[in-house]
């Protein structure tokens, strides 16, 4: 199957689109990937959701904004993609179905006696009307209704394309998005997977609220901070490393309030230095030495965030381009990959990688 997969990441940078010829298994091929910013208009749109999403009451009603927002993400995709396959010389009928992770606002793991919550914003119905394709949408909700944690999902397309590479375990993909997650394969299909900590999205917030622009843009700050050790260590006091993987975590679960007093670049010294000891934490909790850990994702480009990584994990860090993966799309393709399983019913989620009780599909398929 033809497959083209949308992302949309909690940076609110833009809709990432890859297109994969899979039939959720193997990799047969991989076609074009690409990008497109999101409109200022939608981003704050998106920020006003996820604020009203952050307060939202259990047994409320949800926000009136979301039934806004989702219409705004759909009609942003449809319109990134239609530059997108004419630049690549394809056109909608081309594919056998789309997959849309929609734009996560809410991600609240289960607790004791209760279940989780997880939110992803995206008419698909509305997509799927304007494409003229079957849209795959809402991949967690099943997952989080089974009591697991909704979280990580790529792992299984981290398998697949590590495989398709002719690698050998045992080795680590660690995505470092606004979360930061890791996979371990051992061998055969055997995966573990979890949230680590803060990716970029901690950062991203940081430099956000100072003024100083979107991101961190090639380590600029943290290159000249010192790191406090103090907050790292007050940071990673959070109950949420002494609990066993698998687990999953929400861009906004830690608060900037510690680094409050600290100017900016040493803000950003110190939030780097939490993300790669988080990340540190996370290998020694699986308690396995791979022989690479193979890292994707926007932060993969910060410099100084890959030199915290390299001089504390058990082995070598190198960025997904140094096996020809295309490391700003992963994730794209890791949707396109999740389409075509939950289209024939396969697994997408594993009691190692999100904590359900079975091996389960999800996602839910919508015809225009």
């Amino acid at each position: 199957m033809l497959v083209l997969g949308f992302m949309t990441g909690t940076s609110l940078d833009a809709v990432d689109m890859a297109v994969l010829d899979t039939d959720g298994e193997k990799i047969l091929s991989f076609g074009p990937a690409g990008e497109r910013k999101l409109s200022d208009a939608t981003r704050n749109v998106v920020l006003e959701a996820t604020q009203q999403a952050l307060a939202w009451e259990r047994g409320r009603p949800e926000p009136p904004i979301f039934v806004h927002a989702a219409e705004m993400i759909a009609e942003e995709h449809f319109a990134a993609a239609e530059a997108f396959l004419q630049a690549a010389d394809l056109s909608w009928p081309d594919f056998d179905l789309v997959g849309m992770h929609g734009q996560t606002v809410l991600h609240e793991r289960p607790e004791p006696g209760g279940l989780g919550r997880s939110v992803q914003l995206g008419d698909a119905a509305l997509l799927a009307r304007l494409c003229g394709r079957t849209v795959v949408h809402d991949f967690r909700s099943a997952d989080v209704a089974a009591g697991g944690e909704g979280a990580p999902l790529a792992p299984v397309y981290h398998l697949a394309r590590m495989k398709a590479s002719g690698l050998e375990p045992p080795l680590a993909v660690l995505n470092l998005g606004g979360v930061a997650n890791v996979t371990l394969w051992t061998g055969g299909d055997e995966l573990t997977a979890f949230d680590t900590g803060p990716g970029n999205g901690m950062l991203d917030l940081l430099v956000q609220r100072r003024g100083a622009g979107r991101y961190d843009a090639g380590g600029k700050y943290a290159s000249v901070g010192r790191v406090d050790e103090a907050v790292v260590r007050g940071l990673l006091a959070h109950p949420y490393f002494t609990a066993p993987p698998p687990k999953s975590l929400d861009r906004h679960a830690f608060s900037l309030e510690p680094l409050e007093p600290l100017q900016l670049e040493d803000a950003a010294a110190t939030l780097v230095a939490f993300t790669a000891e988080a990340v540190k934490r996370g290998f020694e909790a699986l308690g396995a030495a791979p022989r690479e850990v193979i890292v994707t994702g926007g932060g993969r480009n910060n410099p100084e965030i890959m030199r915290a990584l390299a001089e504390r994990l058990p082995a070598p860090v190198r960025p997904a381009e140094d096996h020809g993966w295309r490391g700003d799309a992963i994730e794209a393709e890791a949707i396109a990959y999740l389409a075509a399983r939950a289209h024939r019913g396969l697994p997408i989620s594993f009691p190692a990688t999100t904590g359900v009780p079975r091996p389960m599909t999800g996602g839910r398929l919508v015809r225009p």
